[in-house]
């Protein structure tokens, strides 16, 4: 039986059974509407992923360049910050990272967890001094900034001063301590917007957006429509600077079936209308025009369906003739996104629009698809744009051809990459521009790996341990020193470090360290190992390092670890510097130094250097020490040390000495008295120059001369001579007083002696020889008070011994007693009980007697006498003061013979005029001095002062 028979009898055997023949139609349509509906369903669940995967990328990079720009602006703001914990120019700086970072709203200084600086002010004032870890909603974010050592984004949060947003806290870290935070503050509506989260909220999309609290655990969600969408399509993204995640979800999780479910209805309906018609066929072929109108009315309805979709896509899709490469048909997205119109592209093949470095790989692709080799191919090429530039897209070819049937056209789903692709092209750039700068740096540079260093040490749990305890195990440890030099994996090094180590092949110096390391460099090395302990990404030093020709030579190094490497350290940056020359440089000025200085310190004087402007020292010799007491290191460690140490009498005319001749740039010398170390007073001789230069002085240069004993023996010759004329002075008085007044009593003798001769009786001669004895009477009292001065003033060798001066006082008015309660006077000693003066106890009872009964003596005769008494320090030394209210003193009139000798000045019958001049001479021979203060008819004061 031939093939035409059998095809015959087939169908007839169909055309015998017409409902059996439509079951069958009836199946088979069903059953290849649901695979269409399946691939059709499957294509626009892949454009549905592709758009929110677009939309949630989109956001994404806007938030994540937010962050970027608030971590630089904290970096900036932490620059500000000197070594001493200052910032400098907060406010300018500020302003300007505010104005250029339209997403920041506030940038923060937070000095040990306290908001002591806001930038703007304005709206800000409540956060100043808030104490952020002490703070329950937020120092748990904190705490864990400071634990990481890199900025961590707390919130959204209640701001303290109003609304919601996020604050980005970057812990600043000063001699690896921790300073505080350098902070910005992004409100969360300005999150919102800047990320772009308001604009792409659809009522096809939404958002949702959460962090997961540190400490619970619990995920918070801040966005509206916090209900379960666990069963929606969605996406997330994670941040994990802030520990957040941004969904976007479905609005409708079933809107997709939702629109396939009328043609789904669509198909099962043509099927059976099909298995019906095919029924009816058979039954009444009269209707098959009718029906087949019918059907294609309804096809055409689907296909005006599918027109729609394929026009309103998000992504561009193109059908293209597989043979000709010719677009039969494009979508909007597609043209939009090259720049053409519709009309033009359809006139145009996909090669006319293709860069040619990508055509190679897309034949090969296309010729593998036509083969039926693969069934559809992915790749991502160049477009050119209509104005000339280039478009990356990322192309997803689908074959609308089944297996083994002949290539007639595909359709092509286009996504632009072009920003995708330009952020890698920058990384590139990035890391090209870096092994650029590596390779041509003028300083020797080493990219080493320190990983295996790291894992070795936290194995023998040496990174939890203190420096102390780091640096004693290592000590004792010098095998583990060499294993971890070991382990050191040198991945790089610069052109300029195959010049340091003269060698010509990288290769030399990679692998291990211990090709330069030896023992010679442990110490160094050791450092390394305890900045990894502690957690270190940066140090310095000097060190000695074996150079290939098997030479040392001194090194300069600096050990950095790579940003974003810090915990693994698999990346390290050492700089070295040839500094031998230098070493050997400073090692020849140190020995010419301590040469200067030698010779320096052998001069008899204080060498010294000072600044100009300030009279602060800027070098002393050792020679200091041996004549004030003080080391250089004291002197120098402590600004204006030389003026604060010069005699309080002689600093104020000493400045201003030096000031004029410093000013006038000349050359001077002089003396003056500095306090030594020990409180002791030392005399100097200051010569001094001024080194001048263009016209300017910049430096004083001096030698300080020890002249205290010449200085105490001028002083003392000074004395003498004083002593000398005072001793003249009071010889001359002396002399006057018995010229005066023994020639006064001798010519009284004398004339009473011619007048007894020449009385005329025993009566007048016995009056004449009474007269005579009280004139000898008189002039043996003058001579008695004449013997008591000299020897007050020439007693040289008085007991002098530590007096009570309140009990002397007590016991004079107990010898005046009866005086005092006679003359009914009050008495007000105030003298410190406890005052003692270095004094002869004859001559303090005869002073404390004389004051006291004169002014007792003196009282005035219409009020009750007075007597205040009280003691105190006064230029440095004891004073007693004794005030009375008396009949008082002219002093005006009778001032300058107030302490002679019998010189009165009143008319009281018991003046003698002795006892003030012999209490003067007393207090004088003592060292001491008297004032008096007095008033007529008010009282008088006098001032005792006890050396």
């Amino acid at each position: 039986m031939n093939l035409d028979k059998k095809i015959t009898i087939l169908i007839s055997w169909f055309l015998s059974r017409p409902k059996t023949t439509g079951i069958l139609v009836f199946t088979l349509l069903f059953l290849i509407s649901n695979l269409i509906l399946f691939l059709r369903y499957q294509i626009i669940k892949e454009s549905e992923q592709r758009e929110m995967s677009s939309i949630l990328n989109v956001v994404h990079q806007n938030i994540e360049q937010s962050l970027k720009n608030s971590h630089i602006s904290t970096l900036t703001l932490a620059m500000t910050i000197d070594d001493n914990g200052n910032p400098s120019n907060f406010d300018e700086i500020g302003r300007q990272l505010v104005d250029s970072n339209p997403n920041i709203d506030a940038i923060e200084l937070v000095p040990n967890g306290i908001i002591k600086y806001v930038y703007p002010l304005k709206g800000n004032e409540s956060v100043i001094d808030y104490n952020i870890l002490n703070s329950s909603k937020a120092n748990k974010w904190a705490l864990k900034a400071i634990k990481n050592k890199k900025i961590y984004y707390a919130g959204p949060l209640e701001l303290k001063q109003g609304g919601k947003g996020i604050v980005g806290w970057y812990p600043v870290f000063k001699s690896n301590k921790f300073w505080g935070f350098c902070s910005v503050v992004i409100k969360f509506n300005t999150f919102l917007e800047t990320s772009g989260i308001k604009t792409f909220s659809t009522d096809k999309y939404y958002f949702q957006f959460s962090k997961t609290d540190p400490v619970t655990g619990k995920e918070e969600f801040f966005l509206p429509n916090k209900k379960s969408f666990a069963n929606k399509t969605h996406l997330t993204v994670a941040f994990p600077d802030g520990d957040w995640k941004l969904y976007l979800i479905t609005t409708n999780n079933y809107y997709l079936i939702k629109q396939l479910i009328p043609i789904a209805i669509l198909a099962i309906v043509l099927s059976l209308i099909c298995g019906l018609f095919t029924t009816s066929l058979l039954k009444r072929p009269s209707e098959l025009q009718r029906l087949v109108h019918s059907q294609a009315l309804r096809l055409m309805k689907s296909e005006i369906k599918f027109k729609s979709i394929f026009e309103q896509a998000a992504i561009g899709i193109a059908h293209i003739d597989s043979n000709s490469g010719t677009f039969i048909e494009a979508n909007e997205r597609f043209c939009q996104m090259l720049g053409y119109e519709t009309n033009e592209i359809s006139k145009m093949d996909y090669m006319m629009i293709t860069h040619p470095n990508d055509l190679e790989n897309d034949f090969k692709k296309m010729r593998l698809l036509k083969r039926g080799v693969i069934r559809e191919f992915g790749l991502e090429k160049r477009f050119f744009h209509k104005d000339g530039n280039i478009v990356w897209a990322s192309v997803t070819i689908t074959p609308l051809w089944s297996v083994g049937e002949k290539p007639t056209s595909h359709i092509g789903i286009i996504e632009d990459i072009t920003d995708k692709k330009e952020a890698q092209d920058r990384i590139k750039r990035s890391e090209k521009r870096f092994k650029s700068l590596f390779n041509n740096s003028p300083i020797p540079l080493w990219e080493e790996d320190f990983s295996e260093v790291k894992h070795y040490l936290t194995e023998l749990g040496l990174m939890d341990m203190s420096r102390d305890e780091v640096e004693q195990y290592l000590k004792n440890n010098i095998d583990v020193i060499r294993k971890c030099l070991s382990l050191v994996k040198v991945i790089d090094v610069n052109n300029m470090c195959l010049a340091l180590h003269s060698v010509k092949d990288k290769n030399i110096l990679k692998g291990k360290l211990s090709t330069i390391f030896d023992d010679e460099s442990i110490p160094i090395f050791s450092k390394q190992l305890i900045a990894i302990t502690q957690r270190q990404n940066h140090i310095t030093g000097d060190s000695q390092v074996k150079f290939m020709d098997n030479q040392h030579k001194h090194i300069h190094f600096r050990w950095s670890v790579v940003p974003e490497y810090e915990k693994t350290l698999e990346r390290v940056l050492v700089s070295t510097e040839d500094i031998t020359e230098r070493k050997n440089s400073e090692e020849v000025i140190l020995k010419s130094q301590q040469k200067i200085e030698s010779l320096i310190n052998t001069i008899d004087g204080i060498v010294w250097e000072g600044d100009p402007n300030t009279f602060d020292f800027t070098f002393i010799s050792r020679k200091v020490e041996d004549i004030l007491g003080y080391t250089p290191e004291e002197w120098l460690g402590v600004p204006s040390f030389w003026i604060n140490h010069v005699h309080p009498d002689d600093k104020e005319w000493v400045i201003a000495f030096m000031s004029r001749y410093t000013y006038e740039k000349r050359q001077h010398d002089f003396e003056y008295r500095m306090i030594r170390k020990d409180g002791e007073i030392v005399w100097l001789r200051d010569i001094v120059s001024v080194v001048v230069e263009n016209d300017i002085a910049v430096t004083l240069r001096g030698i300080m001369i020890d002249i205290t004993k010449a200085k105490m023996a001028e002083i003392e010759l000074n004395n003498t001579l004083h002593l000398v004329t005072e001793q003249n002075k009071r010889l001359l008085n002396f002399s006057y007083i018995v010229s005066h007044n023994l020639r006064s009593h001798t010519s009284n003798i004398q004339s009473i002696s011619n007048l007894i001769e020449t009385a005329d009786s025993d009566e007048e001669r016995d009056e004449m020889i009474q007269l005579l004895k009280s004139v000898s009477s008189v002039l043996n009292e003058t001579m008695n008070n004449l013997n008591e001065v000299v020897t007050i003033q020439t007693n040289i060798n008085l007991i002098i011994e530590p007096l009570n001066l309140k009990k002397y006082i007590n016991k004079t008015l107990d010898v005046l007693r009866e005086q005092l309660l006679k003359n009914d006077v009050i008495i007000h000693n105030e003298v410190n009980k406890d005052i003692e003066v270095k004094y002869n106890p004859a001559y303090l009872e005869s002073i404390l007697l004389n004051f006291i009964s004169n002014a007792i003596r003196y009282g005035h005769p219409d009020r009750q006498t007075v007597i205040d008494m009280k003691s105190y320090q006064e230029e440095g030394k004891t004073v007693l003061e004794i005030t009375d209210n008396g009949i008082g003193i002219d002093l005006e009139k009778n001032g300058e013979k107030l302490f002679g000798m019998y010189k009165t000045f009143t008319n009281h019958a018991d003046a003698r005029g002795i006892g003030l001049f012999i209490s003067k001479n007393q207090i004088d021979a003592m060292g001491g001095k008297i004032v008096v203060k007095s008033t007529l008819d008010e009282g008088t004061t006098f001032k005792i002062y006890f050396r």
